[in-house]
């Protein structure tokens, strides 16, 4: 179970962001087809969210399952493989599931509240029948949207998962990893967000680098799947796999950063199936 940890460690310098995005592509080398396997099957949850009833049920426990992919990390830095179980592990854990579920509602109340105050005005990005259009993925509908309504949807956008990983950032590894109530999880995420700035601003560019090839393969990968065929669908799941890859690293990032910052106490031994089977 969760453990209670230390206190956040003085300011760490420009260098350690450096460090913690090398420390996470050693922890993505040690288990890379489990832990893309695990991202995998959240992403397949994730895609239920167009569901009615379920979708928001989904969509409130991304904390929760946010905190099963970093519990993965944590498995894998002990040198132990993560099974697929470890991603709902949180979801039946009592107390915790409650917390982030909550910082859940948090998080997307906030989000949606922050869009709305964006798009306040503008009349065609408020057209619901335009905006059911946009959650279901008509790339149509975004290319009917004239220049100014576009930057504000991708300004509104940005600016909202900004204030949500913000909120969440350090809040579901304290919640999960440190027993901590939302509240206290919420002051004490953000205000070592502030602390270590430095080492974040240089992860954000070591990021950055990383992210620029990724974006030129996707695209020559998108293109060559326009053939269609057999090479198309063989071409999207080299697509999938480099994007969810780049996903699991900045979970790694997160996880590694958390772990200098605050530390990760000793934890009991998982159940025999968290450690010799992929799929409970």
């Amino acid at each position: 179970m969760p453990n209670e940890m230390n206190q956040p460690s003085p300011a760490r310098t420009f260098s350690q962001g450096i460090s913690w995005l090398a420390q996470s592509l050693a922890l993505m080398r040690m288990q890379p087809a489990r832990l893309l396997l695990i991202a995998v099957f959240m992403q397949v949850i994730l895609g239920l969210t167009q569901l009615p009833l379920i979708g928001m049920l989904i969509i409130v426990s991304v904390p929760a399952l946010s905190a099963g992919v970093l519990e993965a990390f944590d498995v894998t830095s002990r040198g132990r493989p993560p099974g697929l179980n470890l991603l709902f592990r949180p979801l039946t854990s009592g107390t915790h599931t409650g917390r982030l579920f909550l910082l859940g509602l948090l998080v997307f109340a906030v989000g949606i509240i922050s869009i709305s105050l964006m798009l306040s005005g503008n009349e065609q990005l408020l057209d619901p029948e335009m905006v059911s259009r946009i959650e279901q993925g008509d790339m149509n509908a975004i290319t009917e949207l004239d220049q100014d309504s576009l930057s504000k949807m991708v300004v509104a956008f940005l600016v909202g998962i900004s204030i949500s990983g913000t909120l969440s950032y350090f809040t579901i590894p304290l919640i999960w990893f440190g027993n901590r109530r939302l509240g206290s999880g919420l002051v004490e995420g953000i205000k070592a967000l502030v602390i270590h700035w430095r080492p974040f601003l240089m992860l954000a560019l070591g990021l950055f680098v990383i992210c620029i090839p990724v974006i030129l393969v996707t695209g020559v990968l998108v293109r060559l799947a326009g053939s269609g065929g057999v090479l198309s669908v063989v071409v999207m799941g080299c697509v999938m796999i480099l994007l969810l890859a780049f996903q699991m690293l900045l979970f790694a990032t997160e996880y590694c950063a958390f772990r200098d910052i605050f530390g990760v106490g000793e934890r009991g031994e998982p159940p025999p199936e968290a450690e010799d089977q992929l799929v409970a």
